[in-house]
């Protein structure tokens, strides 16, 4: 453990009311405008230079010490989800079917606490950039606040993140180089016939029978295009399609998840679905239509940076240890670690009494790693950028 754990303790109640206050009123992605004003707010406090409106409602605080011109950028995710809380908590949502349930209200916790205590202590020299980043959940905040100058105004010569993990023990720390989270796919095929009577089925091109043609031949991809060697996820999630039991439907949507770590991969199940689609519309007599989307690249820790990041955490916690898979979810700092070496790491935070994973209904951050990862921030800000 630090030298200075006593004083990082000291923040940790005000901290949990900052998160509490923000797991009581979540916002969705690009919609965090109380959440970012109150993280602007605290930063100034502190006394940090900071700019708000990047990619929307991203805030950057900027914090510098002594004459180093080294540069760290750590970033947090702001944003909830859109379904209902059932935590019990007394600080429980306000805002019906919008919940903090994978702990981005923690994230921003352990990072403001991480400005404050570096602004105090300062046994680092050059400049740390404390990014706030909206969107996380599936609407790729990340890259649009790159896009809109994140990196050319803040220079980072790496970036570091933590994501709290409940399949973890409180307080442990996981991290690997190359791939630790998984590229995420979205495709949409609509089946299209002509629709008709259901007793007279030689008379259209029946959309729900080629649907479930589609969708056998999908989940075959895997297990028989894509090698063996390789690691790959293919989910259909919805079919959905026909309003009467007596009424063959125009058209049926297929809608499902493609996951993996390596980009010839992508190539491969992509051109596969495409191929597919293709065959039953032709076989069927339907047309078939494909929109797929690679919305997530995979998360890619640079070697050297993830090696730095689990020294930093070895020196924090008794649980520091080289993750032995990645884990296929996915996760939009990945957009970050492509524009700059960096990596990315697990804390563990345990399941909690009620046993609830991320994107449960009864999940809540577990306020006993905040110190933890104010320890982390700090230990990687003074190894990396060492007082002169």
């Amino acid at each position: 453990m630090r030298a200075d754990t006593h004083e990082i303790m000291a923040l940790v109640p005000a901290l949990m009311a900052v998160r509490h206050d923000i797991h009581a009123h979540p916002e969705l992605g690009f919609q965090e405008h109380r959440t970012a004003a109150a993280i602007a707010a605290t930063l100034r406090d502190i006394g940090l230079e900071v700019t708000t409106g990047i990619g929307g409602t991203g805030v950057v605080g900027v914090l510098r010490s002594g004459d180093g011109q080294g540069t760290l950028g750590f970033r947090a995710d702001m944003d909830a989800l859109p379904f209902h809380e059932e935590s019990g908590v007394t600080y429980a949502s306000t805002v019906p079917g919008v919940f903090h349930g994978c702990g981005h209200d923690g994230h921003v916790a352990m990072l403001l606490g991480a400005a404050r205590h570096l602004h105090a202590t300062r046994r680092f020299s050059g400049t740390i950039n404390f990014i706030f980043q909206p969107a996380e959940e599936g609407q790729g905040g990340a890259k649009v606040m790159i896009d809109d100058g994140l990196f050319e105004r803040f220079p980072c010569d790496r970036v570091f993140a933590l994501h709290n993990w409940p399949d973890l023990e409180v307080g442990s720390i996981r991290t690997r180089p190359g791939a630790i989270m998984a590229s995420a796919d979205r495709f949409q095929i609509i089946v299209s016939g002509r629709g008709g009577h259901a007793a007279l089925p030689h008379q259209t091109p029946d959309a729900i029978l080629a649907a479930c043609d589609l969708v056998t031949q999908l989940n075959a991809i895997v297990s028989r295009r894509v090698p063996a060697t390789a690691a790959a996820v293919l989910s259909v999630t919805k079919v959905a399609g026909g309003h009467a039991h007596n009424v063959i439907p125009a058209s049926v949507e297929v809608l499902g998840t493609v996951r993996t770590f390596d980009g010839a991969i992508q190539d491969m199940i992509e051109a596969a679905v495409r191929d597919i689609a293709a065959g039953v519309a032709l076989a069927s007599g339907t047309s078939i239509s494909v929109d797929y989307n690679r919305y997530y690249p995979a998360t890619i820790n640079d070697p050297a940076a993830a090696a730095e990041a689990l020294a930093a955490a070895a020196a924090v916690c008794d649980d520091a240890a080289m993750a032995p898979d990645p884990a296929f979810t996915s996760e939009d700092f990945a957009f970050m670690l492509q524009a700059r070496p960096g990596a990315y790491v697990w804390l563990g935070q345990g399941r909690g009494a009620r046993g609830a994973a991320l994107h449960h209904p009864a999940y809540d951050f577990n306020d006993k790693v905040i110190p933890i990862g104010i320890a982390w921030f700090t230990e990687l800000a003074e190894r990396l950028l060492p007082e002169t």
